[in-house]
């Protein structure tokens, strides 16, 4: 198995000392350019968070769009979308060109979403669930439109007027095999079995919404392994892909220990939305050569063949090109990961 790494921001943005991402155009622009310098360190992907409501990233096409344009090899996606806002047919369209313009390297990663600041976010944006709907069942709705519109599927009927026949016409323009690069962002195993009775591949975060007592890593390998016995079990036949993240923060200057030499390095356990025993992923800090051993060990990690790296966002590009760096050359190929190379 092919093993990839990738970085994903969060694309904050403050006006305070210290933040190289005073504004929004600041962590904009600065997310294509650490795109560019992460695939010259032959990192496979460069992935955004998308969060409404705050100041983060909350409009990943035009983003990834540019990404697409200024790049040539490297992975572009999300981690996550939350559905719930989404107008999927628009979604699709959207979607499309920014996959096009990339040349068919858009990963989209897709979920209910996370807690945000603002009550009843969605309806503000005009979507709210059905009768005896919940806001996951919502998002599930909404995946099932935008899902068959970029696979080609006809909704709307034509005006036979306009085109001389009534039938049904598909969402344009459409992207060659974008359909089967979409993930599910899943949080429990329950739902990791769905995600493989839907044909998407599996994003499973630093955080799970369950707890049994296991170390964080070794439930997530179950999760994961419960997604791909569903998956098998569906005789799909394509091979599906699971991707991990990991908060990786080797320390080797003394901005770095000021930065992060007080992180905690074991899992934590506690409630967050609508988990009440949720369970919180470990950074991984201290000397790159305790992490690589570290990361290794990682049960989950072994089983995915991404990792995502969550990445210091308002340090500046310069700084996080010097992270991604010291993780390729000193942490990464302990995973068994290798450089990949621009194409000439």
């Amino acid at each position: 198995m092919k093993k990839r790494i990738g970085f994903l921001s969060f694309g904050h943005w403050q006006d305070s000392p210290g933040s190289q991402t005073r504004t929004a155009g600041d962590a904009l622009l600065q997310t294509v350019e650490l795109a560019e310098a992460a695939e010259a360190l032959g990192v496979d992907g460069a992935y955004v968070r998308v969060h409404h409501w705050a100041r983060q990233l909350a409009a990943p096409f035009p983003l990834l769009a540019a990404v697409g344009a200024r790049t040539s090899r490297i992975e572009i996606g999300t981690a996550v979308i939350d559905m719930r806002y989404e107008n999927p047919l628009y979604m699709a369209e959207e979607a499309a060109a920014a996959d096009l313009i990339s040349g068919g390297r858009l990963q989209l990663g897709i979920s209910r979403g996370s807690p945000e600041p603002a009550l009843e976010g969605p309806a503000v944006f005009g979507y709210t669930p059905g009768e005896g709907e919940s806001g996951a069942d919502l998002a599930r709705r909404h995946t099932a439109t935008f899902r068959a519109a970029i696979a080609g599927d006809g909704i709307a009927t034509s005006d036979p007027r306009q085109v001389g026949v009534r039938t049904l016409l598909p969402i344009q323009p459409r992207s060659p095999g974008l359909s089967e690069r979409i993930w599910w962002g899943s949080a429990t195993r329950e739902t990791a079995a769905w995600v493989a009775l839907k044909g998407m591949n599996l994003q499973s975060s630093t955080l799970l919404g369950e707890d049994t007592g296991v170390p964080f890593d070794q439930l997530q390998a179950e999760q994961i392994s419960v997604y791909l016995d569903a998956w098998a079990a569906t005789g799909w036949e394509r091979e599906p892909r699971v991707s991990v993240s990991r908060s990786v923060l080797p320390i080797t200057t003394d901005d770095d220990r000021r930065y992060f030499g007080g992180r905690p390095d074991s899992d934590q356990v506690g409630a967050i939305d609508v988990y009440e025993n949720a369970r919180f992923g470990r950074s991984y800090t201290g000397d790159p050569d305790v992490i690589a051993e570290a990361l290794a060990r990682d049960e989950a990690v072994r089983m995915a063949d991404t990792v995502l790296l969550t990445v210091p966002n308002q340090l500046g590009v310069e700084y996080n090109a010097r992270l991604l760096e010291t993780i390729t050359r000193h942490i990464a190929p302990a995973i068994g990961w290798e450089p990949a190379t621009i194409p000439t």
